[in-house]
């Protein structure tokens, strides 16, 4: 059996709509599809390495004071 949560039906109809969404943006062409989504998730990727590092240097500055609940 599987430790993953089961999707719900709504998410899997959301999913498979933007799955169709993304396959008709690149005219059909699946390893067109596959390539824009490798590009879009490197984009992605990069983008969340720089929040993380800028959060770091502030964080380092004393710019973000700690959550004591």
């Amino acid at each position: 059996m599987s430790s993953l949560p089961s999707a719900s039906t709504e998410d899997i109809d959301g999913l498979e709509t933007a799955v169709d969404e993304a396959i008709a943006a690149c005219g059909g062409d699946m390893r067109a599809t596959i390539r824009a989504l490798i590009v879009a998730n490197d984009y992605l990727e990069n983008e969340i390495s720089e929040l993380m590092k800028a959060v770091s240097r502030a964080h380092a500055r004393g710019r973000f004071n700690t959550y004591s609940g």
